[in-house]
């Protein structure tokens, strides 16, 4: 059935499908232009069923599709290839098995049917057989989870061929804290500052997404003051994390007045965002309701200047970027992901609009009724590092006018900031927030049991999609570009391993 993204739909109202049924209608859908936002089980009486949301770009319904509990079906992969990791965190999380999936392997290393009774020993890590090529001249080279920088943690293993990357196969689960277990029979006052956590450089886009969950389940909707000042979050959180990694693509091309001038820049953003809350990353801004603070006048007055001259200082920073010589020969044409591939794999947000998608929660599913100014979804075509970088340098100035349009309007406008949520949620209901994040679309499923507690929540990071993409763009380059189509991903280890 298909119901809107800004509601809650009732579990009994979504038809229970075969096993049969249900595969062939869920690969029907992504053989046509519809993608998967989730898929996962659903707790029943007697084990778990399978429960598919799926939704079109630019359209408002989301198919919701699920089956009675089960122990195996036949795995969608083979045939639609953005489902691989969604089947494989099913079989890790439920014991359900994709028969037939063609990489069956942990996602985050938790004890096997770790959400069942079922008996299994969790392996640890990173210890799982790795594809291999063989040959007399190929060699391998693996790298982390310990890394030379101070970043997380994950692993790395390259098949090469002289130094040529045949194939990339990434392993990560090492930061798995059991985020999406310990929300289970809340909502509880502490799970909003445990959202704040999944991955902390989204701070406020995974507290925005969690929260709009919750609200859709309550049937509540969040003042228009309360809608400003979580898009200006947003956005100066956009704001400070393209300026970074743009000053970090720089650096891996050996541009230093750029990585320098976009390192200090970056912090001049983060501190707009302390300005309203009292904390660089967001912490603290976002609350289940609406928002947990408030600006007046004078400050807003100082955000504007500040963030006007921040604008003036990446302008030109970036400008001095893209007309080096140097800078345009190393990107272009480097890491390069086709439209097809993207499509095939699910990519969203940056990774995807780089590769011609127009993918962006923002327009596709709005948080609010907020007009969007003359901002649009930013799409490049080729796919390359250098496209990703055009995207994010398009995106800061439409952030840049999205967060003067809202300072402005808070600045001289009064309302309410937060409405309390009610003490119990509605009994067996399913909810959908989707976000867009600075990476990309954020996507957080709530679902209620029979007494309104969460009985099942589903958080989907950026991430989660984009890794598989990043293995792809390596294939075919050589071994030293790895470093730059990295951080032209910058994609979270956290966020993938909740």
């Amino acid at each position: 059935m298909d119901f809107r993204y800004d509601q809650s739909v009732a579990l009994d109202d979504v038809p229970v499908l075969s096993v049969a049924d249900w595969r062939q209608e869920v690969a029907a859908q992504m053989r046509g232009d519809r993608r998967l936002l989730a898929l996962f089980g659903l707790p029943e009486e007697g084990g778990a069923g399978l429960c598919a949301l799926l939704r079109q770009d630019g359209e408002q319904a989301i198919r919701a599709v699920r089956t009675a509990p089960l122990s195996a079906y036949e795995a969608l992969t083979p045939d639609c290839p953005q489902a691989h990791l969604f089947e494989r965190e099913l079989w890790e999380q439920w014991n359900i098995r994709p028969e037939g999936h063609p990489w069956l392997k942990p996602v985050r290393f938790v004890p096997h049917g770790c959400l069942t009774d079922a008996p299994g020993e969790r392996p640890g890590p990173g210890q799982i057989t790795h594809y291999r090529v063989e040959g007399e001249e190929v060699h391998e080279v693996a790298v982390g989870p310990v890394h030379a920088g101070v970043i997380e943690p994950g692993h790395f293993r390259f098949q090469c061929y002289g130094e040529n990357v045949m194939h990339l196969e990434i392993s990560l689960g090492f930061q798995h804290r059991d985020v999406e277990r310990r929300l289970l029979g809340g909502p509880q006052p502490a799970h909003a500052r445990l959202m704040e956590c999944v991955a902390g450089d989204t701070s406020i886009g995974h507290a925005t997404a969690y929260a709009t969950a919750l609200e859709r389940l309550a049937g509540l909707t969040v003042p228009e003051r309360a809608n400003r000042l979580r898009r200006l979050g947003l956005e100066l959180e956009r704001l400070a994390n393209h300026t970074g990694d743009l000053g970090a693509i720089a650096g891996d091309t050996g541009f230093l007045p750029t990585s320098a001038w976009n390192g200090r820049i970056r912090g001049d953003f983060l501190n707009l965002t302390a300005e309203v809350c009292g904390n660089r990353f967001g912490r603290n801004w976002v609350c289940p309701g609406g928002v947990a603070l408030d600006v007046d006048a004078a400050i807003c007055a100082r955000l504007l200047d500040r963030l006007r001259h921040c604008w003036r200082d990446v302008r030109e920073s970036v400008k001095v970027m893209f007309a080096a010589a140097s800078v345009q020969d190393r990107l272009e044409e480097t890491g390069a992901l086709g439209g097809g591939t993207a499509q095939a794999l699910g990519l969203v947000g940056v990774a995807a609009r780089a590769c011609g998608l127009t993918r962006d929660a923002r327009f596709d599913v709005p948080l609010s009724c907020l007009p969007l100014c003359e901002t649009q979804p930013r799409v490049e075509k080729g796919g390359d590092v250098l496209a990703r970088a055009r995207v994010r340098s398009r995106e800061l100035a439409d952030s840049v006018d999205l967060a003067c349009t809202d300072i402005q309007a808070l600045s001289h406008t009064e309302g309410e900031t937060c409405l309390p949520l009610p003490e119990c949620l509605p009994a067996r209901r399913l909810a959908v927030a989707e976000v867009e994040g600075w990476r990309g679309e954020i996507c957080h499923v709530a679902v209620t049991d029979g007494e309104g507690r969460l009985a099942c929540y589903k958080i989907y990071d950026p991430s989660f999609h984009n890794w598989a993409g990043l293995e792809a763009a390596l294939r075919g380059e050589q071994i030293s570009d790895f470093p730059l189509c990295n951080k032209s991903f910058n994609l979270s280890y956290c966020g993938h391993d909740l």
